[in-house]
């Protein structure tokens, strides 16, 4: 697996590209030229310069600054949010497709429910029910997402559940938790990783949308969504301000996007090795 993973260039491009990304929002502090925070109304829609590269914004402060740090909540809620939904869709998806029988028509039934409602429609409700809150934020993305993922980890654990080396577990007296945390988990991880890879660029997309619209990372905090929202109101006189955290929300998830298509090519179980 991991051959194959290093041999597919794209992968290994992508997920050091991601790593590079992610290892300068751990050391923003020192990477950042200036204070993300700090205002200087008399150096507003500053141009280019070695002190600011990027310009500044319409209170004076250094947006690559502001860009650095927004690595931070953009980035990492979005793996947070990944995490819980992965979590809670796997307990439950493993539960559904092993022990059937009620327990899957209670799970099911409520995963219908769940996927009966427009996804916006649900994260706006739930913002607006526990109020304006990154933790709300991520709560909502979870209780959106988890249903799914539940849908297809069921799927993908009857493909297994009677499988000769899960049906010898039985035999030979393994306990339910050793069959579903040592056989079938493993048995559907690499799908699921893929699966996770792919859609952390949907949460990317959607705690930067709810920030835009002002319900997810609030000001003064620097996060690409709500440095968007900051930047709609001058876009005509200092159009760089929204050029930059809207281009790098499109490549951070292009890049993921791309890498979960590399490794569903590196992971494929159906690969042939030459």
């Amino acid at each position: 697996m991991w051959n194959r993973f290093l041999k597919n260039k794209m992968a290994v491009i992508m997920m050091g590209f991601l790593a590079v990304i992610a290892l300068a929002g751990v050391f923003a502090p020192i990477l950042a030229p200036n204070d993300p925070y700090t205002n200087d109304i008399l150096n507003k829609f500053a141009g280019f310069s070695l002190k600011y590269p990027l310009g500044t914004d319409q209170l004076g402060r250094c947006i690559l600054s502001r860009m650095i740090y927004g690595i931070r909540p953009t980035l990492f809620l979005s793996l947070l949010t990944m995490t819980g939904t992965i979590g809670l869709g796997c307990i439950l998806g493993l539960s559904a497709g092993y022990f059937r029988g009620p327990v899957e028509e209670i799970i099911m039934r409520a995963v219908d429910v769940m996927m009966s409602f427009p996804s916006q429609i649900m994260v706006f409700a739930v913002v607006a029910l526990l109020g304006v809150d990154v933790r709300n934020v991520i709560l909502a993305n979870v209780l959106i997402k988890w249903a799914w993922y539940a849908r297809m980890i069921r799927t993908n654990v009857m493909k297994y559940r009677d499988k000769n080396f899960v049906l010898f577990s039985r035999c030979v007296g393994s306990g339910e938790p050793f069959i579903l945390f040592r056989h079938l988990l493993p048995s559907i991880a690499s799908e699921m990783a893929v699966l996770a890879t792919l859609d952390i660029g949907w949460a990317i997309l959607n705690i930067s949308t709810l920030s835009f619209l002002g319900l997810g990372v609030q000001a003064p905090t620097p996060e690409w969504g709500a440095m968007l929202n900051e930047a709609k109101n001058v876009m005509t006189t200092n159009p760089v301000q929204m050029i930059a955290p809207g281009l790098a929300i499109v490549i951070v998830v292009a890049a993921f996007n791309l890498l979960g298509d590399a490794l569903r090519d590196a992971l494929d179980p159906k690969e042939v090795e030459l």
